[in-house]
């Protein structure tokens, strides 16, 4: 993933508070956070003409404080506000002008840019696609995970690459979110659900356990 969001199986970062425990019942804990999820929706599709992979790649590509000091709905806005700025729908500090104005400085607003959204129209609803080709793994084959990715919109954890697991079942085929999320086409391909070893992921004396995850296809390779 190579993303600021790749923080599974990192260590470091010291003890996990739980948070105050709200009304079960409550949807969202505060109301701002019902308004940006409304307003991330419709920036998504309607406005930024971006879709639900390129949102996952712009949280993945905003800075530290973006990401982890505005809590969970806070980097939904900050996401949000990168890909109307990508699609040409905002100018760059636009959102920071237009909020300083509202609290009584002086700024200056930048001018309207020109749009640029992606020029895009998926093939079928939703993420599932039918594949042709068989899966190159059946369910008890030993695959490895490819040690490097070339692109930053990868969905291959850090944790997980070079290691060796075995394939418990073949989900549905299911688009490829790294060029899904760039306007590069859908790519549809497989995914299997691969079982690991706490020992092969973080070494002999690591817990005993069994971690499965969802990986695609081009993540994959015969052991060696």
């Amino acid at each position: 993933m190579d993303s600021v969001a790749d923080i599974g199986g990192a260590t470091g970062w010291g003890k996990v508070d739980p948070p105050t425990p709200q009304d079960k019942d409550a949807v969202f804990h505060e109301p701002w956070e019902g308004r940006a999820f409304a307003l991330t929706l419709l920036t998504m599709g309607r406005v930024s003409g971006q879709n639900l992979d390129a949102f996952r790649y712009a949280l993945g590509r905003l800075d530290a404080k973006s990401y982890f000091d505005d809590d969970y709905y806070g980097r939904w806005l900050n996401a949000s506000e990168l890909m109307l700025v990508e699609s040409g729908i905002i100018a760059p500090g636009a959102v920071d002008a237009r909020a300083r104005k509202n609290a009584g400085e002086s700024v200056e607003e930048p001018g309207i840019p020109e749009e640029n959204k992606p020029d895009y129209a998926a093939t079928a609803a939703g993420s599932l696609r039918q594949v042709d080709e068989a899966p190159r793994f059946a369910v008890g084959d030993t695959v490895t995970t490819l040690t490097a990715v070339e692109s930053d919109a990868n969905k291959l954890p850090l944790y997980v690459r070079g290691r060796t697991g075995v394939v418990e079942s073949i989900q549905p085929a299911h688009v490829f979110p790294e060029t899904h999320a760039r306007f590069l086409g859908e790519k549809p391909q497989h995914v299997y659900s691969v079982r690991f070893t706490s020992t092969e992921l973080y070494g002999p004396d690591a817990e005993k356990f069994d971690l499965t995850i969802e990986i695609f296809d081009d993540y994959l390779q015969e052991k060696a």
